[in-house]
């Protein structure tokens, strides 16, 4: 009987993902009026943001470790995590509560994203797991669009208190739903980690004997099969051969949080996966913390930056959950990343040389629909190659990602009254990744057709 995808646990799974980037991302609306309300400065306000990305970097791996030996409490643990973080901001209506939630909310945040492709090999198809990983990092940016919303709906002082509670609503539901679509564990096991043996150790598995009990007689050659019965010789080898491979799978040492993150860096595609992640992420995170200001000197107002924000977002989540599908099916995943990264690069060139509310729309927007779709990509590739690792590996490139968005948004932030020269770094970043982009398509891993 064929075992079919569990797709509630990918709904369940959405809903989380997008209550994390709604914690995160509360107050990126309404920073001043939130300074104002709680008589702290707008940089006390954007360090509820901040502190996400830096704790992730810190707990990226751990938390990877923790999914892949015990994923559903580890999952479970996020998003109830995610819930408490969201409530706890309302216990009172001070900054002191604000910052508890966020700090809360965001050691919740590597255990939610870290599980994308774990919880795709565990209740997905294999033919069905691009779109689920799709789908999953689609309602990562879906959480996004909902902040800003949020903060376009309650835009002042007075109704932050309102966002708050509509936001802890939105997570505790969420984290109920997924903890009862986890109620059991998924149909589908990840192929396991492979970890490799020295030379060496290989020869001697390969030439010593089957084992057998302690001091035991040999046992006496078995006589030659008659020439004239091959099939019988042939169901022979093969009972051996399964005999033994059976033998050698059950004494395999089973995986270690050690050999996860072995395997999962040891891995060269893994490798170059997680430099690339800098690039897309960096300029991302520049572009949605500094756009505004950026490019207010060309005469764009907030509002209009909001909206363009947005769109961007919403472009990134309509790229995200079609563009991955199309690419998998037709194995153009070097190639998209080629097109998203030399784009994002014109894109920011034409910001600096022309910087407008026309060019802001065109360009940011243009970044939204294909430099997003590079995550979910990403991560499929990560699916497919580390298997029981694949927990380790996604934190990993999150890591990396987070870790790109500090540095190039720090880069960017030092020349925010330079507009031209910002936009001009940034252009320049995604160009540094295309040769890793382009040698990428020799190192991606190759499935192997099942027999009908």
């Amino acid at each position: 009987m064929r075992i079919r995808s569990r797709w509630s646990a990918i709904v369940g799974y959405s809903l989380v993902g997008a209550a994390t980037q709604l914690v995160w991302l509360n107050f990126a609306g309404v920073t001043t009026v939130a300074a104002t309300r709680y008589n702290v400065s707008e940089s006390a306000i954007g360090w509820l943001a901040q502190v996400f990305p830096l704790l992730y970097v810190v707990l990226a791996i751990p938390c990877g470790l923790a999914l892949d030996r015990w994923f559903r409490p580890a999952l479970i643990t996020g998003a109830v995590l995610t819930a408490l973080g969201a409530t706890i901001r309302l216990a009172g209506d001070t900054y002191a509560w604000l910052l508890a939630g966020q700090i809360i909310a965001s050691i919740a945040q590597p255990l939610v994203l870290n599980a994308v492709t774990g919880i795709t090999a565990r209740y997905l198809t294999e033919k069905h797991r691009p779109t689920g990983i799709a789908t999953g990092t689609a309602s990562i940016f879906a959480g996004m669009v909902i902040a800003f919303l949020l903060s376009a709906i309650f835009p002042t002082a007075a109704t932050v208190p309102t966002m708050l509670l509509l936001t802890a609503i939105f997570s505790i539901a969420a984290a109920t739903i997924l903890t009862l679509a986890l109620r059991t564990p998924g149909p589908f096991t990840p192929a396991p980690t492979p970890h490799p043996q020295p030379f060496a150790a290989r020869e001697v598995s390969r030439c010593a004997p089957s084992p057998t009990a302690p001091d035991a007689p040999a046992s006496p050659p078995a006589p030659a099969a008659p020439a004239s019965t091959p099939t019988a010789s042939a169901s022979t080898a093969s009972a051996s051969t399964a005999s033994a491979s059976t033998a050698s799978a059950s004494t395999a040492p089973a995986p270690t949080t050690r050999g996860n993150l072995a395997a999962a860096w040891g891995d060269p595609l893994i490798r170059r996966l997680c430099v690339l992640a800098i690039f897309p992420f960096g300029v991302f995170v520049a572009i949605s913390t500094f756009a505004q200001a950026l490019l207010e000197p060309a005469g764009v107002s907030g509002t209009t930056a909001s909206t363009i924000l947005l769109l961007n977002v919403i472009a990134g989540v309509l790229g995200s959950a079609t563009i991955p599908i199309f690419v998998a099916r037709h194995k153009a995943e070097s190639r998209l990343l080629i097109t998203s990264l030399a784009t994002t690069a014109a894109a920011c060139a034409l910001l600096a040389v022309a910087p407008s509310t026309a060019t802001g729309y065109l360009s940011i927007t243009l970044i939204g629909l294909l430099l997003l779709p590079a995550l979910p990509i990403v991560l499929e590739l990560v699916e497919r190659q580390t298997g029981e690792a694949e927990g380790t590996a996604a934190g990993l490139i999150w890591m990396s990602g987070n870790l790109g968005g500090l540095l190039v948004a720090t880069a960017v932030g030092l020349l925010v009254h330079h507009p031209t020269a910002a936009f001009l770094t940034m252009a320049a970043i995604p160009l540094l990744a295309l040769p890793g982009a382009h040698t990428l398509r020799h190192h991606l891993p190759t499935t192997t057709p099942t027999p009908d």
